[in-house]
């Protein structure tokens, strides 16, 4: 299957109120091999269950995979090589790779943009310009992606626009 697809079951917690939804999200295998690939290791060996979407921005994109509700982030495998100079765009309901400063740190942690971020494209092979690598799409579960974008944010520690109330991935599981 050349574009494989993975569910990511998640709990949106809202004061007393949990919320289950799924997000079903179509990979793009054929453009962006590499990330697809390491997606797929994460979601294989179960290390999304529990991690929690920690950042949170309206207007900009929800972020997780990387951390537990108590903001630890947990130990990932090597930083892959940035894709982002596949052609795919960081629109709205797209999946990218999140990283570091370096253009090539990316490890678990990913983004769905929740508008279109033309900004954060690939223009060159600079360290303003390599942009994020987008990998996948959501095609399935837009409302919940729409649900976790408009929780309430805190600051946690170090971190800013921390889900007030955490917003868990229980699982995520390839189809």
């Amino acid at each position: 299957m050349s574009n494989p697809q993975v569910e990511l079951h998640v709990t949106i917690n809202v004061a007393e109120t949990a919320t289950q939804g799924v997000i079903t999200i179509e990979l793009d295998a054929v453009n962006a091999p590499k990330s697809t690939a390491n997606f797929l290791s994460y979601v294989n060996s179960g290390f999304y269950s529990g991690t929690v979407f920690h950042r949170v921005i309206k207007n900009f994109m929800i972020q997780g995979g990387g951390m537990t509700a108590d903001m630890k982030q947990k130990e990932t495998q090597a930083p892959i090589e940035n894709e982002a100079k596949n052609g795919l765009k960081n629109d709205k309901y797209t999946l990218a790779m999140a990283r570091t400063g370096d253009p090539h740190s990316a490890t678990a942690q990913f983004f769905i943009n929740t508008v279109d971020n033309g900004f954060l494209n690939h223009t060159s092979p600079t360290a303003q310009g390599w942009g994020y690598a987008v990998f996948g799409k959501v095609v399935k579960g837009q409302d919940v992606v729409d649900a976790i974008k408009a929780v309430r944010t805190t600051r946690k520690g170090y971190h800013d626009d921390v889900p007030f109330d955490a917003v868990v991935i229980d699982k995520a599981v390839a189809l």
